[in-house]
């Protein structure tokens, strides 16, 4: 920062002069002084405060970048929906199936269906909500998590109509007002097992992503190691976004291009965990 001249170094002088020296010295420094305090005032005051409209629309930038990333992890198509004519087939619960990439379908097996996007979507919330948790204020966390539901509720209402065409609004809202109450139920299913430890965590995750079946998707019986590899992942990230400042989240969750993998990136970490404790 450029001072004024009257704080610049002053040049030596015989000592009749050195009350004048210290006057000068004094003012330098007490405009320093002056200077930082009205940066620190001017940064406070436009900083976004705790439940003001500023921080709602920083907040509401912010979790939709954030709930994007959680989207993204268990993504699908329907392309039957471009194909004129073609049935979109089904699961043998009924729900439409869709196409899908990333490890949750190719490691672990997981079908690519609205209910699987939702329950993945919802882990990942779920993941975020713990670190905002950490905000300076019990307003700014609320604020940061209904912003985060409300993109994953405008979502959810935008796959039931384009790709599962419920144009029904009233079905719409039912939906909605059912996957609320599951996110509910994630929030505290999944908090219990972080307390409890990874056995109550893995029969959360197994009832929500598995739909409490013994056996996969497939028919075959369920390899237990795949639960224990999500209860690995779920620490990891938790772990690793512990150390990440909120403001860089957006940029840490997924891998950037030519950058390193993100903390949502599969990691062989998670599966030599597992085999570690066999």
């Amino acid at each position: 920062m450029l001072l004024p001249s009257t704080c610049s170094p002053a040049p030596s002088v015989p000592h009749q002069h050195t009350s004048r020296q210290q006057h000068s010295l004094a003012s330098c420094f007490a405009l320093r002084s002056q200077s930082r305090r009205n940066s620190s005032q001017l940064a406070r005051a436009i900083a976004p405060r705790p439940g003001t409209t500023a921080e709602t629309y920083v907040a509401y930038g912010m979790t939709q970048k954030l709930f994007e990333a959680c989207s993204n992890q268990a993504d699908y198509k329907i392309p039957q929906l471009s194909q004129k004519g073609a049935q979109v087939p089904k699961t043998s619960a009924g729900e439409d199936l869709g196409v899908g990439e990333g490890w949750w379908y190719e490691e672990l097996g997981l079908v690519p269906t609205f209910s699987t996007w939702s329950q993945v979507t919802f882990l990942h919330m779920y993941l975020l909500t713990v670190r905002l948790r950490a905000l300076p204020s019990h307003e700014s966390l609320q604020t940061y998590s209904r912003h985060l539901i409300d993109h994953f509720s405008h979502n959810a209402e935008h796959r039931m109509d384009v790709l599962h065409g419920l144009s029904s609004r009233g079905i719409r809202n039912k939906f909605l007002k059912d996957l609320f109450i599951q996110w509910r139920g994630v929030l505290a299913a999944y908090d219990e097992g972080l307390i409890k430890g990874d056995a109550v965590l893995g029969a959360a995750v197994w009832r929500n992503l598995w739909k409490a079946n013994h056996t996969a998707p497939d028919g075959n019986e369920l390899d237990w190691s795949k639960i224990a590899q999500v209860v690995a992942y779920m620490r990891r990230v938790l772990s690793e976004l512990s150390q990440v400042p909120e403001a860089d989240l957006v940029f840490q969750l997924e891998r950037q291009k030519g950058g390193s993998p993100g903390i949502f990136s599969y990691s062989d970490v998670d599966q030599k965990v597992v085999i570690s404790q066999r």
